[in-house]
């Protein structure tokens, strides 16, 4: 009898707490999916392929001095990513473009050679406030040996714009990339 209570109050606890995890998750996705390391320095901006306002994000932390160069990431976005950069004041002669990836673990696993060819120890991954716990988790798990810190996009970050501008769905689905990921390729996203 005491065996059972004990099993039944691990359940209820467990039952629980997943409840509580699960609601952070449906209200609070901001706070559960933004990762931000704050103002630093680092030896390359690694800019992954998407929204526009990732490429303007890498522009401004440039010009705020927190790293050097800016290594643009991602198939089909490399040149328009790279005109962007340009229009926002950046030389491409601090501009390397890796264009074959297609997915986030293709963008670290395609581009941790070149940082390492750059000799990078320090390096900052620019995103979507969305994707950067799952973008930084890559880099992390395929590079443990490179420092890598997130300093993302905030396009859209209020719950007020995102449906129209189209971010809920993005949203939503990067909760099932984060499992799949975990799952798949072994990249834990805490």
């Amino acid at each position: 009898m005491k065996r059972r209570r004990k099993i039944l109050k691990l359940l209820v606890a467990l039952f629980v707490a997943l409840l509580v995890a699960g609601l952070a998750v449906w209200l609070l996705p901001q706070q559960v999916l933004t990762v931000d390391s704050g103002p630093l320095k680092a030896d390359v901006l690694v800019v992954l392929g998407g929204t526009p306002d990732r490429a303007i994000r890498a522009a401004e932390l440039l010009k705020e001095g927190e790293a050097p160069k800016i290594l643009v990431s991602g198939f089909g976005d490399c040149e328009s990513n790279e005109k962007l950069l340009e229009r926002n004041g950046v030389t491409n002669t601090v501009i390397i473009l890796e264009d074959k990836s297609r997915t986030t673990r293709e963008n670290a696993e395609f581009s941790i050679p070149l940082l390492r060819q750059m000799g990078a120890h320090r390096v900052i991954i620019v995103t979507a406030w969305y994707h950067s716990r799952r973008g930084l988790a890559c880099f992390e798990h395929y590079a443990p040996d490179i420092q890598f810190y997130s300093r993302p996009s905030y396009f859209a970050y209020p719950k007020t714009e995102w449906h129209p501008k189209g971010i809920s769905g993005y949203v939503k689905s990067e909760y099932v990339k984060l499992l799949g990921y975990w799952v798949c390729y072994g990249v834990a996203p805490f």
